[in-house]
């Protein structure tokens, strides 16, 4: 679905951001790309989504594809037309509007009415605290729930591709977890997802693949269980400790088998 070769990012004349970055995402997958701040995982997804321009930066080499489709020179609306939507850090939802008039916004290139309507649904099931509070302002939601809005009208477009950009930042344990199946939620009914995380637990446990970004380069690359295992990842990830490694890979394994269940019971 998604292809990065090579990809090369500045911003002004003088910051180098990416240095050939390469990476992939099936239709059916999950990418996690864990990293600490300034490894550049958000100028990434900026890169991604068309929005680098918007920050001074620029693509200086490489290029990306999406679908087969050289996306790196499109502008973000004609990105998001094509089924790649963000979900940009900090959630950022327009505060002083109602939950609802936030998703009626995420669904204005909506492709008919009746795409739309679905679309609600599927937010809605999703997210039953959306529903139930339509009519309050964005800005007096919790901080989870405003996650859970930001998620919500990112889908109203129906992307195909959904780059999230730290959803678990500042959350509880108990909201991060609740993103996370979220985020499984949302892959097993057909959309693939660039999750980008410092939270290498949740990101592992959800993820099919990952790629560690260190200044500007990928550093490790493998599936989640191959990082989980992987001795660099738990120095820097998971604390280093044989303990952590133990419930990252129960956590993944559990997720697995609940991904695996859900899929067996379509064809039930």
């Amino acid at each position: 679905m998604l292809s990065v070769r090579d990809l090369r990012v500045r911003y002004g004349r003088s910051v180098a951001a990416l240095h050939g970055v390469d990476l992939e995402v099936p239709d059916d997958g999950v990418l996690a790309v864990l990293g600490s701040n300034g490894a550049g995982k958000s100028t990434l997804l900026r890169a991604i989504s068309g929005t680098l321009r918007l920050h001074r930066g620029t693509v200086t080499g490489g290029e990306i594809t999406y679908a087969g489709r050289r996306i790196d020179r499109l502008d973000p609306a004609a990105i998001v037309h094509l089924g790649v939507v963000g979900v940009p850090e900090g959630r950022q939802v327009f505060a002083r509007m109602t939950v609802e008039e936030n998703l009626r916004a995420g669904g204005i290139g909506a492709r008919s009415a009746e795409q739309r309507v679905a679309a609600r649904r599927r937010v809605h099931e999703l997210f039953p605290v959306l529903a139930e509070r339509s009519r309050q302002r964005a800005g007096l939601l919790s901080g989870g729930e405003q996650q859970m809005l930001a998620i919500g009208r990112a889908l109203m477009s129906n992307p195909s591709l959904l780059l999230l950009d730290e959803p678990s930042l500042g959350l509880a344990p108990k909201v991060v977890d609740r993103i996370g199946a979220i985020i499984r939620e949302i892959h097993d009914q057909g959309t693939a997802v660039v999750l980008v995380e410092q939270n290498a637990v949740m990101a592992l446990r959800v993820a099919d693949s990952a790629v560690v970004l260190e200044v500007g380069r990928v550093a490790l690359a493998g599936t989640a269980g191959e990082l989980v295992r992987s001795e660099e990842v738990q120095r820097l990830y998971l604390g280093g400790h044989a303990e952590s490694q133990a419930t990252a890979e129960a956590e993944l394994a559990a997720a697995g088998a609940r991904a695996g269940a859900r899929r067996l019971s379509r064809w039930r």
